[in-house]
Formats: structure tokens, C-alpha cells, sequence
């Protein structure tokens, strides 16, 4: 057995102990050290990189590493093995999507604002804001020598008194505790329930001069990111807002890879253990801490994801997701509750899943078109979900389409060499000057933080500003020279953002090269070729759009007419489009505090047709039309 050691930039050192001819990514992922992998170990991505500082390691040169970072000690940990003691530093760029938590500042109007929307949107649709949990309070005689109604009878009944129900159920959880809260209270005492037509569920019993919190979860389990908010059941106000890198980002960046992942010795295990105990749990922790209240307190969930993250979440075989003819074990199920699968809540809250209507649309899909109104609206309407995979939905209050595309984990920062998630020292927006070819930065973060990498909005705008000034031809191809293009002893170009030490925060340039701006153009090109081949198989046209919403956490927003620019967004008049944030996790906010809402997500999964893209033959002929800024059929962006 061999030391190994990972080192970081801004965190303790982890060792561990590893056997001869170990792969030093699959050494990692035992230890819970994350390394970004998006392709899942492969050699494709070159985003594996770490850096040797002591020892040596069995590991190979790819086209990912130059001759000089080789000399330097670059390595890729997936074509690494052990066979040493041996010491790397893992550099923040290359752990981009390691689990950064994030608490958002509820005093900013700002993160409140779409939730606020939504209820008033609910409401003007004619949609109850109401559910069925509750606190009642219940007095009962103490019992005597006289009266000797065990307990559980005498809660039960005067349930049945209070609230006319006959049949009341009361879990483990509450006949656990129930002896010594009822006799601390003298037999006074306040109880949470879920009262419905047919039964009373008892969540929680505490004292009479306790006053109970109900509260709930909603969850957006993304296959990047996850993002939650915890709620006051009673009013739907917003507790908590949290977000986190998804735990199982390490077993790929896209759900092929992870359902592949998932389908080796003890995979389906270590996938929801990634979900569950290493980003779901802590993020919920957190997030109590910050409301001040306990875990046991949330007493319901809403979760929003894609098919294959539901299916990975709560623990069953996703295999027959992506292989033909594509059935998942389940659309939609109402029998998951949290202490089947591990959540560190309530044990008894019930697991609202938003519905899938596909493999690769999900319930983060129908979730999003509920909140955006699509179904509630007379002009026709595109919703855009933007994220590994790409998601549209497009119809009004008569109909509703849906398809998917694979867009791969671009959007989010995936397949970028200096990509990253939207978190602090991202580059989430730029322009560049025509002339000198100068970039002036907008960064996540406070005044004063330095760029350590790129976001989604930051990319979209990179590309389009290196096109506008011809910095880069058609093709995505460096045609300028500067200060700011290098270029590689095999001619490959590349734009440097910030120059690492002067301008950077990371301990290398922040760029974006010709191999980032091609995978990129792929996935513009997906998003661009399915809304092209969905209207043309539902005999509609570009030109009969008259809403286009777009979703996605992938920065403050998307500057619709740079997206426009490379041929991403059909070009309409950019005041047709709307940038809508995360409508997966405001879906499932609305299925949580509104009972009525969490049927209406159902109604429209039902009736939303799934178009599967892989069906339709001019698919490809689209795509391959599209992988060209803006398009290789210019008449389609006739204002650019």
C-alpha cells in the first residue's frame, strides 16, 4: 500500500492509502476528494488535471497536456496510476465543481423576488395558495386509575373530536415520544397533521406552549447543482435559500456517464450516497442552522429533477433510461418518504416528486412550465431550460410539446477548461473592445474579486464579443493576433481573460480556447437544431413565436441578444424573450406550499406530448446546420 496525499489550495490536506496499479481518479472518488471529471474518467475532457508535487506517479501524456506543463508536473488523474507514495496538489480550477455551499442573504429582494412572482401568478390563475398541513391544539383528561385509555386511544380520539375524522393515523416517530411529551405537558399539547378527506396523518407532537414550525423543503437536484429553499407551510414564507455542487458531479458531468456509473459493482449505492449524504443532507443541515429551526421540523418535500436524477436519488435502476426504447422504472410515484431513502428530516415527510413525461424530460421540466404559465396563456410560447441537458417546451393554453437534446454540461461550465458554476469569481458577463482587443469583466462575487473562472452567461458572451470584434472566424477559429491570443506549439488559439498573478485569482490564465469554443458551439447548435426540427414537426413556424422563456442557473442572466448572436436563439425580436431564472426549484416551491399547484404539475404532465429527437431524421441534418456561428444558413439571422 502507497501514501497518497491531496492537497488543496484553500483547505486541509486529505491522505489516504492506495494499492499498487490504482487509478488515482477512482482513488479520489473512494475518498471523497472531488476532482472534475465530466467525462467520467475517460481521457476525453482534460479536466482531470493535477499537479505533482512529491513522489511519482505511473501517468501517461495526453493531448491535454503540453510537453512544458508535463515538465511542470500537470498530470490527468483518470490516466494516472499508483505506484509510489506520491503528493498532488489539486488546483480550484480543475475542482470547480467540488461541493461549494452557498446560504443565500434573504435581506436581498433580489433572491425573493421570483418566489414572490410566482405566488402572485398562482394567483391570478385562480390557484388556491393553500395545503393540508396544520397544527391543532388537543387537550386531553389525564388519565386515572379510573381511566386507564392507553395513549395512543386517547390522543386518537380527541383527533377524532376535534377535527370529525374517523381515521387517524399516528406514525412510529410520535408513539415513540409520545409518553413522556404527553405527561411533560399534563395531556396539553399541540400537534402538526395532514388532514385530507379520507384521513388525519400525525407528524409531530410537542407541548401546548410550544408553538410547532411546519416547515418544508423544496429541492432543484440538478445534475450540476442543487438548490433548495425551506419554507413556512402555514404562510409559504421563504426560511432558507441554500445551493451546492451536486455530490455526483465526480461520476460524470452528463446522466449517460452516471447512469453507467451506477450500473458497476456498488455504483447504484455510491451514486445516491453522492446525492443524499454528501450534498443533499449538508445543504440541509445548513440551511436549518441559518433558519433556526430543526430538520425534524420539515415535515414535507418537494423534489424537481430530471428523470435519471430522480431515479439515482431514490436508489433504483436507471439503466433502462438511456437504452432503447427508453423506459424509466417510473413517470411519477407517490409513495417515497424521507426516511425511506436517507433524508435527515422528518422521517415521515413526504417525498413530492415533480413528474417526469420522458427519459430525458423530467419533473424539473413540467415543474418549470407550470411556474411560467405556458398552460395558462393564449400566444404561443417557448420554454428553454438550459443545463446539461437542453429541455423545451412549447405550446400555450390548448397544447403543449416537449423534447430534449443533449447539450452536455456546457451551459453550467462543463467541457470548458476554465469553466465553473455561477459561484463567487466567475465571469459571469463581458465585452470586449473591437480595436484592442481589451475585455472589461463583470465577476461573481464581492467588489474587488478577482476572475478564477467562467460561467454559463459568461461564456455566451465571450463568444459572441470574440465574433462581433473578428477575433474568431465562423468556425470558432482564432483569426486575430494580440496580447491577449496564445497559441499552443500546435498552432491552437486561445483568449486570455486574465492573465494569471496580475489579473487572475487561480493559479493560471483564465481563457477560453478554440477546443472550449467548439464544444460550446455543439451545444449551442443542440439547443438551436431542436427547437428548429419541434416546431417543424408540429407544422409551426419560427416566425409564429411570441414568448420565449428562458431558465437555467447559469449566472444572473443571459444577454438574449448575444445568444441571438451565435445562433443559440432563434432571431426574433429580442423583447420577446425572458430570462426566468430557476424555474425548477420555483416548481417545486409552488407543488410545496399549494396542494391545488402540485395537481396542476400533474394535470399538465399528462397531457404534454414527449417528442423523442432521435426519431426524426432532419435532427441531425439541424444540428449539423447549426455547429457554425450563427448557422451555416445565414438567412435564418438575417439581423446579425
Amino acid at each position: 500500500m502507497y501514501k497518497v496525499t491531496f492537497k488543496f489550495e484553500n483547505s486541509e490536506d486529505v491522505t489516504v492509502f492506495a494499492a499498487f496499479g490504482e487509478s488515482l481518479l477512482e482513488v479520489a472518488r473512494k475518498t471523497n476528494v472531488a476532482i472534475d471529471a465530466p467525462c467520467s474518467g475517460n481521457a476525453s475532457c482534460g479536466k482531470c488535471r493535477v499537479k505533482l508535487v512529491e513522489g511519482e506517479l505511473d501517468s501517461k501524456q495526453t493531448r491535454h497536456i503540453s510537453d512544458e506543463e508535463y515538465a511542470q508536473g500537470w498530470r490527468l488523474a483518470c490516466c494516472s496510476k499508483i505506484n509510489a507514495d506520491v503528493a498532488v496538489m489539486v488546483p480550484d480550477i480543475a475542482s470547480a465543481y467540488r461541493s461549494r455551499m452557498k446560504v443565500a442573504d434573504l435581506s436581498s429582494p433580489d433572491e425573493l423576488k421570483i418566489f414572490d412572482n410566482i405566488k402572485q401568478s398562482i394567483t391570478e390563475a385562480g390557484i388556491e395558495l393553500k395545503n393540508n398541513l396544520e397544527s391543532i391544539h388537543v387537550k386531553m383528561d389525564v388519565p386515572t386509575l379510573d381511566d386507564t385509555m392507553p395513549d395512543n386511544e386517547r390522543l386518537t380520539r380527541a383527533i377524532r373530536e376535534i377535527t370529525g375524522m374517523q381515521r387517524v393515523k399516528l406514525p412510529y416517530s410520535v408513539i415513540h415520544k409520545m409518553a413522556q411529551v404527553l405527561r411533560e405537558h399534563n395531556f396539553d399539547v399541540n400537534v402538526v397533521i395532514r388532514k385530507t378527506e379520507k384521513d388525519i396523518f400525525v407528524y409531530d407532537i410537542c407541548g401546548a406552549d410550544e408553538a410547532p414550525v411546519i416547515a418544508g423543503l423544496a429541492i432543484d437536484i440538478g445534475t450540476t447543482t442543487v438548490s433548495a429553499i425551506i419554507i413556512d407551510m402555514t404562510d409559504g414564507k421563504i426560511l432558507a435559500k441554500g445551493s451546492s455542487g451536486n455530490g455526483q458531479i465526480r461520476y460524470g458531468a452528463d446522466v449517460i456517464n452516471r447512469i453507467i456509473e451506477s450500473r458497476k459493482p456498488g455504483g447504484q449505492d455510491k451514486l445516491q450516497k453522492a446525492i443524499i449524504e454528501e450534498t443533499i443532507n449538508p445543504l440541509v443541515q445548513t440551511m436549518c442552522r441559518q433558519a433556526k429551526i430543526s430538520p425534524m421540523n420539515i415535515y414535507r418535500m418537494s423534489v424537481a429533477a430530471n428523470t435519471t436524477m430522480n431515479h439515482l436519488l431514490i436508489g433504483v435502476n436507471a439503466d433502462p433510461v438511456r437504452m432503447e426504447p427508453y423506459i424509466p422504472t417510473f413517470f411519477k410515484t407517490n409513495s417515497i418518504f424521507a426516511g425511506d431513502i436517507g433524508i435527515k428530516v422528518n422521517p415521515d415527510a413526504h417525498i413530492i416528486l415533480a413528474p417526469n413525461i420522458g427519459s430525458y424530460v423530467g419533473g424539473d421540466i413540467t415543474a418549470g412550465a407550470f411556474v411560467t404559465m405556458l398552460w395558462n396563456q393564449e400566444p404561443f410560447s417557448l420554454f428553454i431550460d438550459l443545463g446539461t441537458n437542453g429541455e423545451i417546451v412549447f405550446g400555450n393554453s390548448d397544447f403543449m410539446f416537449s423534447c430534449a437534446c443533449s447539450a452536455g454540461p456546457a451551459f453550467e461550465g462543463g467541457d470548458i477548461s476554465c469553466g465553473m458554476r455561477a459561484t463567487d469569481g466567475a465571469i459571469e458577463a463581458c465585452t470586449i473592445d473591437a480595436e484592442t482587443m481589451e475585455p472589461k469583466l463583470t465577476i461573481v462575487g464581492n467588489e474587488g474579486t478577482k476572475p478564477v473562472g467562467i460561467c454559463g452567461s459568461g461564456i455566451i458572451d465571450i463568444i459572441s464579443e470574440l465574433f462581433r470584434c473578428k477575433i474568431i472566424n465562423p468556425k470558432g477559429k482564432f483569426v486575430r493576433e494580440g496580447r491577449r491570443v496564445k497559441r499552443d506549439a500546435d498552432g491552437m488559439g486561445s483568449y486570455v481573460l486574465a492573465f494569471e498573478g496580475e489579473e487572475a485569482g487561480s493559479s493560471k490564465d483564465v481563457e477560453i480556447t478554440e477546443v472550449d469554443i467548439d464544444s460550446f458551439i455543439r451545444a449551442k447548435g443542440a439547443i438551436f437544431s431542436a427547437i428548429r426540427t419541434m416546431l417543424s414537426y408540429c407544422d409551426f413556424d419560427i416566425s409564429m413565436i411570441e414568448n420565449v422563456y428562458v431558465a437555467g442557473g447559469i449566472g444572473s442572466g443571459i444577454n438574449m441578444a448575444n445568444a441571438i448572436n451565435i445562433g443559440m436563439f432563434p432571431d426574433i425580436p429580442v423583447e420577446m424573450y425572458h430570462y426566468v431564472g430557476n424555474t425548477s426549484l420555483a416548481g417545486a416551491y409552488a407543488m410545496l406550499c399549494s396542494t391545488e399547484s402540485e395537481r396542476k404539475v400533474y394535470e399538465l404532465a399528462a397531457n404534454m406530448t414527449y417528442i423523442e429527437l432521435s426519431t426524426i431524421p432532419q435532427y441531425m441534418d439541424e444540428f449539423v446546420g447549426a455547429c457554425f456561428l450563427p448557422h451555416t444558413d445565414a438567412s435564418l439571422f438575417p439581423n446579425r
